[in-house]
C-alpha cells in the first residue's frame, strides 16, 4: 500500500517541483533555479508526496488578511485520477496559514471547473455590488513586462 505525506515545500524542493512542471507544456520554460527562486518568494507552498516522491504541488500567494492566490496548482500525470488533486487542495483550503482569509481564489481551465467545484470552489461571479449604486461586471486584466 502507498504512503501519501502532504509537507510544506521550500526552495531546496526546486529540482523535484521543477521536474512536475515539465510534464506540462505552458511550464516549460521554467528550470531549477527559477523555481527555487518563486519557491523562496512564495508565501505558502504545500506538497503531497507519495512514497516519498513529490507527486502533487500548489503554490499561495497571501496577505494573511484578505486575499490568496492558488497558483501553479500541479499533479504528476501518471498519478491522476487517484485522489492527490483532492488532497492536495484539502491540503490548501485546510492550512493553518490560510484558514481565516475569506478570499481564497485561483483561476484555472474550463475543463477544471468540475474538479475544482468538486473540492468546495465556487465560480465567480463578476457582477458585484458597486458603493456607488447599482452592480458592475468584474475584469480580469493582466500586465507583462517587456523584454
Amino acid at each position: 500500500m502507498s504512503e501519501t505525506d502532504v509537507r510544506t515545500l521550500s526552495p531546496d524542493d526546486a529540482d523535484e517541483l521543477a521536474a512536475l512542471y515539465e510534464e506540462y507544456e505552458w511550464w516549460a520554460d521554467r528550470d531549477a533555479d527559477g523555481v527555487r527562486t518563486a519557491l523562496a518568494e512564495t508565501d505558502v507552498a504545500v506538497g503531497v508526496e507519495l512514497d516519498g516522491t513529490l507527486v502533487g504541488a500548489a503554490r499561495i500567494l497571501t496577505d494573511y488578511t484578505y486575499y490568496a492566490n492558488v497558483f501553479d496548482v500541479v499533479v504528476a500525470a501518471d498519478h491522476r485520477g487517484e485522489g492527490i488533486g483532492g488532497t492536495l487542495m484539502e491540503a490548501v483550503t485546510d492550512h493553518p496559514q490560510l484558514r481565516d482569509v475569506p478570499g481564497l481564489s485561483l483561476l484555472c481551465r474550463r475543463g477544471l471547473v468540475p474538479f475544482y467545484e468538486s473540492v468546495g470552489f465556487e465560480l465567480f461571479d463578476p457582477e458585484v455590488e458597486i458603493p456607488e449604486g447599482g452592480t458592475e461586471r468584474l475584469v480580469r486584466m493582466t500586465y507583462e513586462q517587456g523584454d
